[in-house]
């Protein structure tokens, strides 16, 4: 039986985002062709029908994995006022909720150590999009592109050892001491930082 184009991708579409669920869940290694496309209502045979390789198939369920979540804390910041942000961000991220929904999550820590063994092509979407997370990040910084753009990095990089660290403490008193501690960092660390106006003081001191 020949199917249609659109039904083609509708059938890609939903391998992509099973994939992106059980990619977060179990790791780059803990996807198994053959469950995964029987969950899609597919034969293991027609996986080469829609994809080139195994590799193909996490480099795009984390691409989907990672644009549905920075499209998702966009949406859910747009609306506050631009003080309030970054604070949002750093609440939802370092909550219980995300600790115990991997398979919902940000894809960065659930995959980091895995991605960084993969091959080049994988390793290059990994990084294409913790750049787009950093940028995403670094918005939520008032003054130089440049200072904000450290800032998200090392925000970010908070954040992530954090839950990772929450992960594997579990779901009790330590791993809720992680996410606190995390939390209390990130936004000292903000608070701290001088204001744009100052940033672009000290720039210009500098360059003098």
């Amino acid at each position: 039986m020949r199917y249609s184009k659109e039904h083609k991708a509708e059938t890609h579409a939903r391998i992509v985002k099973k994939a992106s669920v059980r990619l977060r869940e179990r790791g780059a290694h803990g996807i198994g062709v053959a469950d995964l496309m029987k969950e899609a209502g597919l034969t293991h045979g027609g996986f080469y029908a829609h994809f080139d390789s195994r590799e193909a198939l996490v480099v795009e369920a984390f691409d989907y994995a990672m644009d549905r979540s920075i499209a998702r804390r966009r949406q859910q910041i747009a609306e506050l006022a631009p003080e309030e942000r970054l604070a949002h961000l750093v609440d939802t991220y370092l909550s219980p909720q995300h600790r115990d929904n991997p398979g919902h999550g940000c894809a960065m820590p659930a995959l980091g150590a895995e991605i960084a063994r993969e091959g080049p092509k994988t390793r290059r979407a990994f990084a294409a999009k913790l750049d787009d997370l950093i940028n995403m990040m670094a918005e939520q910084y008032p003054g130089d592109p440049e200072v904000a753009r450290k800032q998200a990095i090392a925000a970010l990089a908070t954040m992530m050892g954090t839950i990772l660290m929450s992960r594997i403490a579990g779901s009790g008193d330590v791993s809720d001491e992680f996410l606190k501690a995390g939390r209390d960092t990130v936004l000292e660390r903000a608070a701290a930082q001088p204001t744009a106006k100052r940033a672009a003081a000290k720039k210009a001191a500098k360059t003098a």
